[in-house]
């Protein structure tokens, strides 16, 4: 066991993949588990709540098992990332905003309107059942904002630019041998297409802009570590948006 343990370590390719389909397989368990009873106790209701913070705690220990494999370096063009994150989010979160200022229901929202993603954005992780036990409430929210904040941009980063980019342009290379940031508008189309598929219909708009922005943040910088500070920035501020506006839909 410890053998195929180590054997599994040693694989560039394991590191850079495995910890995003860890996260995307527990990911989907909530959906599987939750029971919609509101007499039932919140852990039932919305196992999400016990679920996210292990998780969260596993695919950290995860990348630290792997860390050897991960270059961040150079660390450059970070006011750069910071202004494009602040850009990415103002996109993803515009749809919303413009319904819940000029509409009451989703019946009232024009085609194509809904087409670009204006829709309501309030079903989805909800603090507000865990208000009768203020303490799980908290440690839900902070484990929550780890998660938004460092897990997902360093699992999605790592698979999406760190490897998905580069091996896409490897051709008959080995993909560890391709410089980070190399362009190919076949690596632009394939690597952003995806993006937006991983994503729920309401943001496929949104997904096209943000992976553009993050592609050409990768090409520019060269820097992966620039990439995950986009990406995080732009979660917390997404976070913060949520707690402020109570569109739990969007996380």
């Amino acid at each position: 066991m410890l053998a195929r343990l180590q054997s599994l370590r040693e694989s560039a390719t394991v590191a850079h993949v495995l910890p995003l389909a860890l996260f995307l397989s527990i990911s989907a368990l909530p959906a599987m588990l939750a029971v919609a009873n509101p007499e039932l106790p919140w852990h039932r209701q919305a196992p999400e709540h016990w679920i996210y913070p292990i998780q969260t705690l596993f695919i950290g220990a995860v990348l630290v098992f792997f860390g050897k494999h991960y270059t961040f370096r150079p660390w450059r063009g970070l006011s750069l990332a910071v202004l494009l994150a602040v850009v990415g989010i103002a996109v993803w979160i515009i749809p919303a905003w413009i319904y819940e200022r000029n509409f009451t229901s989703p019946e009232a929202v024009p085609g194509w309107l809904a087409w670009l993603g204006v829709e309501e954005r309030r079903e989805g992780f909800n603090p507000d059942l865990l208000a009768a036990w203020p303490g799980w409430q908290t440690a839900s929210v902070v484990m929550r904002f780890v998660r938004l904040v460092i897990i997902v941009p360093l699992a999605e980063e790592l698979f999406w630019r760190g490897f998905l980019m580069r091996y896409v342009n490897a051709a008959d290379r080995a993909w560890q041998s391709v410089p980070f940031g190399e362009h190919s508008w076949r690596t632009f189309i394939v690597v952003t297409s995806l993006v937006v598929v991983a994503h729920q219909p309401a943001d496929y708009v949104a997904a096209v802009v943000w992976g553009s922005l993050v592609y050409y943040l990768a090409v520019r910088t060269r820097s992966l570590g620039a990439c995950v500070t986009m990406h995080a920035v732009a979660n917390l501020l997404l976070g913060l948006y949520v707690m402020q506006t109570r569109q739990w839909g969007f996380w």
